[in-house]
């Protein structure tokens, strides 16, 4: 098995057979002959590799601590280190093999390796000593252990087991693992414990005698620099059974210099995902909280469920207490968590309704989970309840079902879906709670349930009378049910007198739906149910026209029992302010509680005509679109105006070609209608491409819907309220990778002036990426924007060097300007008011994160003014070791100057 031979190899090997056969002058004697004949060299070879094969069969067995015969060493001592059959046996390969009759060892010398029980013991020497059953390795030695993890030494001491043993100058690589998901923050990294004397104990426990343990990696150019930071410690005790690390007189170093110190602590190895124990604690400083500091207990109870709790003093409200509980099943998984306190001064917050200062016992439960019940089928919910709404933000508890979109919101659902190749099933029920001061939580719907289905299939023409083609059916059933009718003023808004929360829409016109008030929800029960089919057919004539025809049918039943005897006040010594549902009944055609049915067929055609060229630099395709779709005049049957789920309608070029450019299902298009225009393509060699799409609809017979005025006046201001629509554009740029160009328009029919711009750049320069985006709406007051909406935000990010990055974005509202007084603050802002601003530098490597980021945000507090939250946020990461973080954020209401500091 030797890699390099020499003929005091040979003769070695022979001598030893000798001594075991008892004839050692006459095999020296054979060695010679054979050496000095040449035409006995090839026979000499073949006995040298039986020879050889003997001698290396008696050395295992000496590491056995028995001289076996030659019989049981080639049958039993000489296995292979990927013989599961043997687990036990060592496998031994060297460039030479030494036995040593007087001091009974046996050396394994030059690029020496030791296989045993998947270890592996590499040197330049390895030394068995028969007379004590010990193993030294020396000489570049290192041992591999059975999970990869690597340790180099001087000088190894071990039994001929390998558990037991003493160490010198040791340094321990563990596995390579990897972090993160992106481009920015994805990586790798190994861990470090190195000491000038180690023990191994029972091959699971290893001491290190004034030990360092570290995650960064040794300077390449400088090995004896230190690291960024390291764990010093008197003795260093890694045990892996327990898969913990113990440190015991320790100091945290950065760049070798000692900032902190500990007696005694512990912490799970890299290798641990979840283990019991006390994780890191949080500090929190807070004007209304006072000082606090939490420290969460985790238990691993189990390889499937686990148990964090965390008790948190605060010098101001007392104890919070807050647990959550996790469990993984064969098909799922779900979680629990909760968090309560009864407070000790519970006015120190504001009072209703711009907070909760009036309620002593406060806090949320929250759970998620979802569960495979079959192939295609699964079972989950997601819900959030709480005390009050202020709880979530006031103690700063992150909750999943929690979302901003400038006023925040928890969404409760349980759902069951179903997924198939070409069709799908969904049934689930909403709850939402507003958080915002102005939410008023009688006006959320609750929807009970929603209920979607949706199935496509192919038409075999054969079976169908040449028909062929392609079917879809959809379904939808949707039930809503609130306590308040929700209503907006068209135009300046018209809040109530008592906080200024509230729209009460004072002015609006009974029985009139195009009236100055705008019906948003409803106060009662809505229960609709939608039927639509459709088909369509594509042929492509000899000459490579597209023609599509296509008919549908829709069929639409609606149940509406309106409340009409309540009324709300808003009271304060402000002033008060009233409304009644009783407003809502003029914006359904003054019937509070009836059935109305709609049906609607319709047929159409769409026609395309690609023309395709090939030039030098790519190809190029312009294809006109024509589209032409025929239903009635009217909805057949409708006579109820609500609309809950279709009140956003945005026409751009994504839509022109749509039958029905309504979101929802509450509203549907009518009459006859034309969509024209075309795309140009240009496709370049070297992979960028371009892409143009332009047209306009038009209104060719009937009533057009989008000039109809429903509950909520959607189609109003939409650009397809008039006979012949706006026109719309959308261009997309894309050279190569580095740069991408995207613009939608929509353009007055008559003036050409922009009504609707969207643009968008987003670069990758390799370090440096980013994007900017700018938008701008004309005013819509019919249907509740008053003022027009205009903004621009950069966002970019920029690796300096390999470690090194900085980042930062910037929101304009350019539109601010416009608000009234009470929103603009004390001076007028100008058109490039900042809306949100964000600056950060960080510091990445394979050990190590750390940032310093400063954010500014306004948000509309509810009470009619913006309030601006000030965060600085610093992070430091210990990769293995753990993290900290702390942040200080300070709220300033731009109309009354209040100030609010939270520092977590």
């Amino acid at each position: 098995m030797g890699r390099r031979f020499c003929p005091g190899d040979v003769i070695a090997c022979l001598i030893a057979l000798g001594r075991l056969s008892g004839d050692r002058a006459a095999l020296r004697n054979r060695v010679l002959s054979l050496a000095r004949v040449p035409a006995q060299r090839t026979r000499f070879a073949k006995a040298f590799s039986i020879c050889l094969a003997v001698l290396l069969g008696v050395a295992l067995s000496a590491l056995a601590g028995a001289v076996p015969s030659r019989a049981q060493t080639l049958g039993d001592s000489l296995v292979k280190k990927s013989d599961p059959a043997k687990p036990d046996k060592m496998f031994v390969e060297a460039t030479e093999l030494r036995y040593d009759q007087v001091k009974n060892t046996v050396s394994a010398v030059g690029d020496a390796r030791v296989y045993y029980q998947g270890r592996v013991l590499e040197a330049d020497r390895v030394i068995y000593d028969r007379n004590t059953g010990r193993v030294y390795a020396e000489g570049h030695a290192r041992m591999t252990e059975p999970d990869g993890t690597i340790m180099h030494a001087d000088r190894f001491d071990l039994t001929d087991d390998f558990r037991n043993g003493f160490i010198e100058t040791l340094r321990t690589d563990t596995p390579e693992k990897t972090y993160g998901t992106t481009f920015f923050d994805k990586g790798s990294y190994k861990t470090y414990f190195s000491a000038p004397r180690a023990e191994r104990v029972e091959g699971d426990t290893t001491v290190f005698d004034k030990g360092t343990y570290t995650a960064c990696a040794a300077c390449q150019d400088n090995p004896d620099k230190p690291p960024l930071w390291r764990v010093r410690a008197k003795r260093i005790i890694h045990k892996n059974d327990e898969q913990m690390i113990y440190y015991e007189d320790a100091s945290l170093e950065f760049l070798g210099i000692p900032i902190a110190y500990v007696p005694f602590f512990s912490a799970p190895d890299p290798s641990v995902k979840r283990k019991s124990g006390i994780l890191s604690p949080h500090l929190i400083i807070s004007s209304d909280l006072g000082y606090g500091v939490g420290i969460p207990i985790f238990w691993a109870l189990a390889p499937d469920y686990d148990l964090t709790f965390t008790p948190t003093y605060l010098s101001k409200q007392g104890f919070l207490a807050s647990g959550e509980w996790r469990q993984r099943l064969d098909t799922g998984q779900y979680y629990i968590r909760a968090n309560g306190i009864a407070q000790e001064n519970p006015m120190d917050f504001p009072q209703s309704p711009f907070g909760a200062g009036d309620r002593t016992f406060r806090g949320s439960f929250e759970s998620k989970g979802q569960i495979y019940i079959a192939d295609n089928w699964k079972f989950g919910w997601e819900f959030t309840l709480l005390s009050d709404k202020f709880f979530l933000n006031d103690y700063h508890v992150p909750s999943q079902t929690l979302s901003y979109n400038y006023f925040s919101e928890t969404t409760s659902t349980v759902y069951l879906i179903g997924q198939g190749d070409r069709g799908y099933f969904d049934l689930r029920g909403y709850y939402f709670e507003g958080l915002a001061s102005q939410d008023f939580q009688p006006q959320q719907p609750l929807a009970h349930p929603v209920w979607d289905y949706n199935k496509t299939f192919d038409v075999d023409p054969a079976a169908s009378y040449g028909i062929g083609g392609q079917v879809q059916l959809d379904f939808n059933l949707t039930s809503l049910s609130a306590t308040a009718a929700s209503f907006q003023s068209v135009g300046t808004q018209v809040l109530d007198n008592a906080f200024g929360l509230h729209n009460v829409c004072t002015n609006y016109v009974p029985g009139q739906t195009a009236g100055t008030c705008l019906l948003r929800g409803v106060g009662g029960d809505y229960t609709r149910a939608t039927v639509e089919t459709s088909w369509q057919r594509k042929f492509i004539d000899p000459i490579g026209e597209a023609w599509t025809p296509l008919a549908f049918a829709r069929a639409n039943g609606e149940w509406l029992d309106l409340n009409t005897t309540n009324s709300f006040t808003f009271a304060s010594s402000g002033g008060s302010s009233t409304f009644s549902n009783a407003s809502q009944v003029g914006f359904v055609g003054n019937k509070d509680q009836s059935f109305y049915g709609e049906f609607i067929p319709g047929i159409g055609l769409d026609y395309r005509y690609p023309f395709f060229t090939k030039t030098s630099f790519g190809s190029m395709t312009v294809e006109p679109i024509g589209q032409i779709i025929v239903r009635p005049n009217n909805q057949i049957g409708a006579n109820s105006l609500v609309n809950l789920d279709s009140q956003s309608l945005v026409f751009d070029e994504s839509t022109l070609f749509e039958w029905n450019k309504y979101s929802g299902y509450d509203r549907f298009e009518t009459g006859t209608r034309a969509n024209y225009g075309g795309q140009f393509t240009l496709n370049l060699k070297d992979g960028g491409y371009a892409n143009l799409i332009a047209g306009q609809s038009y209104q060719v017979a009937g009533t057009n819907s989008y000039a109809t005025p429903d509950a909520a006046n959607v189609g109003l201001s939409s650009g397809l309220d008039t006979r012949r629509s706006d026109y719309v554009t959308g261009l997309t740029v894309a050279p190569n990778a580095i740069l991408s160009f995207t613009a939608k328009t929509r353009l007055d029919v008559d003036t050409f002036a922009p009504r609707r711009i969207d643009l968008v750049t987003a670069y990758n320069l390799g370090a440096w990426t980013g994007n900017i985006q700018y938008a701008n709406y004309q005013a819509q007051p019919v249907i509740g924007y008053y003022v027009r909406r205009e903004g621009l935000s950069l966002n970019s990010r920029y690796r300096l060097s390999e470690n090194y990055f900085a980042q930062g974005n910037i929101t304009f509202d350019m539109s601010r300007q416009f608000y009234p007084s009470n929103l603009i603050g004390p001076t007028n802002p100008g058109p490039f008011a900042i809306a949100q601003l964000g600056v950060g530098v960080g510091y990445q490597d394979d050990c190590t994160t750390f940032s310093v980021n400063y954010s500014s945000i306004y948000q509309d507090n509810g009470n009619g003014s913006l309030t601006r939250n000030q965060t600085w946020l610093i992070s430091l990461q210990l990769r293995t070791l753990g993290d900290a973080r702390v942040s200080q954020t300070t709220s300033t209401n731009t109309a009354l100057d209040g100030v609010n500091t939270n520092i977590r």
